[in-house]
C-alpha cells in the first residue's frame, strides 16, 4: 500500500462514514491554504482531500482496502491517481462558501484573451507545393471606432458601478459554526467591468465592439498538404479588459491536380504508352511541377514499370530538399484496329508464337511500394 489514507485522516480502518466526514471537516479547515500559516498547508490540504475522496466513496474504499492504491488493471476502473480539484471537494462538503478570512476563489477576472477565428482557404496543388502569398477575408469583432470601445455614446462616459464601486466584485459574509466565510463573486450589475454605461453607443449598442470585414495577407509555406492548419497570431478578436487578441486559424483545402497524385513528398504520374512504344522504346514528354521534361522509355517496357525523377516532387515543409516524381507506365491495348493494323498484328502474332507462359510476377502494388521505399 503506497499511501495510508486512514492515517492521513487520523481514523481507524473500521471508521464509519460519519467519522470519516467529521475528520475531514476538521483537517480541511485546519489546512485550508487561506487560513493556515503552516508552510506545507497546501500540500497537506491536497492529501486530506485525496484521502477523503477515496474513503467517502464506498466502491473506492472497498477497492482500496483490498489492493491499496495499486489496483490491478480491469478492476472497476478505479483510478487513485486522478483526484479532482481539492477545492471542488471542499465546496461539496462545506457548501459554496468561497474562502476563509476574505480570500475567495472567484472575483473580478483579469485580462481575458480574445476569441480565435477559424476559416478555410482553397489553394491549388502547385501553390501547396511551392508556397504562395494569399489574402484571406475574415469577419471579426473589433473595437468600435465611434466610442473607442467604451460602449458609451459619443460625448458621454461610463460611470463607476454603484454596486461594487468599481471593483467588479461583490462580497458577502456568512457566519457559520465553522467561522466566518466571505463569498466573493463577480458583480452582477456590471459583470465585473467596474463601470456601467447609461447611454449606449448607437453603433455598437453598448458592447464596445462592431463586426468588421478584413482582408489579411497570409504567407502559405511550400510543402503544405490538404487539411493543414496555419496559425496567424494576433489576428483573432480583441480580448476583454485589455487582454491580448485571439489568433486566426486557416485550414487549407488543396484542389486535386489534373495529372499528379501526392503521397507524402512524392508525386505520382500515370503515363499511358501504346504497345509499339512499350515494345520498341521511345522518348516521350512528361509534365513535372517545374515544366515539361523528356524521358526515355526503354524497349520492352512492361505495364506497371516505374521511372523515378529525383528531386521533382514536393518540397519538404521545413526545408531539406524535395521528394521525387514517380512515373508509372500503363501499356494501352487498342480496342479498335484498322484493317491494316489488324493484318500487322496478325503477322506479329505469328512470329511471337501462341504458347501461354504462366509466371509469378511482382504485383503492381508491390512495385509501387518498392519504388516508394516501403
Amino acid at each position: 500500500m503506497s499511501q495510508d489514507y486512514y492515517s492521513t485522516l487520523g481514523v481507524s480502518r473500521d471508521a464509519s462514514p460519519e467519522d470519516i466526514k467529521k475528520a475531514y471537516r476538521n483537517l480541511a479547515r485546519k489546512y485550508h491554504p487561506d487560513v493556515s500559516k503552516e508552510l506545507d498547508a497546501e500540500e497537506r490540504f491536497k492529501e486530506v482531500n485525496a484521502a477523503y475522496e477515496v474513503l467517502a466513496d464506498a466502491e473506492k474504499r472497498a477497492m482500496y482496502d483490498r489492493y491499496g492504491t495499486d489496483v490491478p488493471p480491469g478492476f472497476g476502473g478505479v483510478d487513485f491517481g486522478g483526484m479532482r480539484d481539492p477545492f471542488d471537494i471542499f465546496a461539496e462538503v462545506f457548501g459554496n462558501l468561497g474562502g476563509f478570512g476574505g480570500f475567495g476563489r472567484a472575483g473580478r477576472g483579469g485580462p481575458q484573451r480574445g476569441n480565435d477565428i477559424r476559416t478555410v482557404l482553397e489553394i491549388s496543388f502547385t501553390e501547396a507545393a511551392f508556397g504562395v502569398d494569399k489574402e484571406v477575408e475574415v469577419r471579426r469583432l473589433e473595437v468600435c471606432t465611434a466610442c473607442n470601445g467604451t460602449g458609451a455614446a459619443p460625448g458621454t462616459s461610463p460611470e463607476t458601478c454603484p454596486e461594487c464601486r468599481g471593483s467588479g466584485q461583490t462580497r458577502q459574509v456568512q457566519h457559520t459554526l465553522l467561522g466566518s466565510f466571505v463569498n466573493i463573486t463577480t458583480c452582477p450589475q456590471c459583470q465585473g467591468k467596474g463601470t456601467i454605461v447609461r447611454t449606449p453607443c448607437p453603433e455598437c449598442h453598448g458592447s464596445g465592439r462592431t463586426y468588421q470585414t478584413r482582408r489579411i495577407q497570409v504567407a502559405i509555406p511550400a510543402g503544405v498538404d490538404d487539411g493543414v492548419t496555419i496559425r496567424v497570431s494576433g489576428q483573432g478578436e480583441p480580448g476583454d479588459l485589455n487582454g491580448p487578441n485571439g489568433n486566426l486559424y486557416i485550414t487549407l483545402s488543396v484542389k486535386p491536380h489534373e495529372y499528379f497524385k501526392r503521397r507524402d513528398n512524392d508525386i505520382i504520374l500515370e503515363l499511358r504508352v501504346n504497345v509499339a512504344q512499350a515494345a520498341l522504346g521511345d522518348t516521350v514528354t512528361v509534365p513535372t511541377l517545374d515544366g515539361d521534361r523528356q524521358i526515355t522509355i526503354p524497349a520492352g517496357t512492361q505495364s506497371g514499370a516505374i521511372f523515378r525523377l529525383r528531386g521533382q516532387g514536393i518540397p519538404q515543409l521545413r526545408g531539406g530538399g524535395r521528394g521525387d516524381e514517380l512515373i508509372v507506365t500503363q501499356v494501352e491495348i487498342p480496342k479498335k484496329l484498322t484493317e491494316e493494323q489488324r493484318e500487322l498484328f496478325a503477322k506479329l502474332g505469328e512470329t511471337l508464337g501462341t504458347e501461354s507462359i504462366i509466371e509469378e510476377k511482382q504485383s503492381f502494388v508491390d512495385r509501387v511500394r518498392e519504388a516508394l521505399g516501403l
